[in-house]
């Protein structure tokens, strides 16, 4: 049976999103730059750093990357930040995640100057987005709340579900969906949950973010609900989502893997760029 379920589709506004962003920097001479630091060799990394700094170049913002070895220590990452934190050419910049075992990746995103944080990760950023004051959003929480709000669907008073509470994606989401201007109904579920199959099964919108291949399978959701995939795990040459491909035929709108929420992550940071560029001309 062939799906009737609308595909949002992440590379379509996130290429809305660029353009709209290289207009902006264009007409308004504006000198940005963001920065990256990324450690070891992993390869979904490198192709994520790799994606900003071509997002980066499409829009004209000027891209300053570092890169160290796995066998960097703790201290020369650090090092690194420090160097970012005091480079007036550096806007913004991020420490792509995951960073090497034995290294404190809360000490490392301390460490960055907050009105530089461009990953909206830092301990002060959160905090801000506890008390929805404003600040630069972790971004793919704001990816996303942008890809299910522009293609018309409403997060108002819905019952949303978010399987896994990680600090990049399930938490800071669970706090913005939350908040007033998305006013959602939130649960966030985990290992510890008990019966996920019937808060799942409650749920108008499911955001899949655990890095477990296939794990919702379409007997844990409602008929006509809205699924996003952000758990990418790769197999081979394949990166491959936490939904399984059976959801698609039942719910009424679904996030491509990939082409989904990943396209709009990247240009959520470019957003994020402005807004730290903005703060800091008033």
């Amino acid at each position: 049976m062939a799906t009737t379920a609308k595909i949002l589709d992440g590379r379509k506004l996130a290429a809305d999103i660029r353009d709209k962003i290289a207009s902006q920097v264009k007409s308004e001479n504006l000198k940005l730059g963001l920065g990256t630091i990324l450690v070891g060799s992993d390869p979904s990394s490198h192709s994520y750093v790799a994606g900003k700094h071509r997002d980066c170049a499409e829009v004209g913002i000027n891209s300053i990357r570092i890169d160290l070895p796995e066998s960097a220590t703790e201290s020369e990452i650090l090092a690194s930040v420090a160097k970012l934190n005091s480079n007036p050419n550096c806007t913004g910049f991020i420490v792509q995640l995951p960073l090497p075992n034995g290294v404190d990746a809360n000490k490392v995103l301390e460490s960055i100057e907050p009105t530089k944080d461009a990953d909206g990760l830092h301990p002060l950023n959160l905090g801000k987005l506890v008390l929805q004051q404003k600040a630069p959003l972790p971004c793919t929480p704001q990816a996303i709340y942008e890809l299910v709000s522009q293609n018309g669907i409403s997060w108002e008073g819905k019952n949303v579900v978010v399987l896994g509470r990680g600090t990049t994606v399930g938490r800071p989401l669970g706090l913005l969906l939350s908040g007033k201007g998305a006013s959602a109904t939130v649960t966030l579920t985990h290992s510890k949950t008990v019966d996920l199959i019937s808060h799942l099964n409650r749920a108008e919108i499911i955001i899949a973010a655990l890095g477990k291949p296939h794990f919702l399978k379409s007997e844990m959701v409602r008929a006509g609900a809205v699924v996003i995939d952000v758990g990418l795990t790769r197999i081979g040459d394949k990166l491959v989502g936490d939904v399984d491909p059976s959801v698609y035929e039942k719910v009424s709108a679904y996030s491509p893997i990939p082409g989904g929420v990943g396209p709009l992550t990247r240009a959520m940071l470019l957003r994020n760029v402005l807004v730290l560029a903005q703060k800091g001309a008033h």
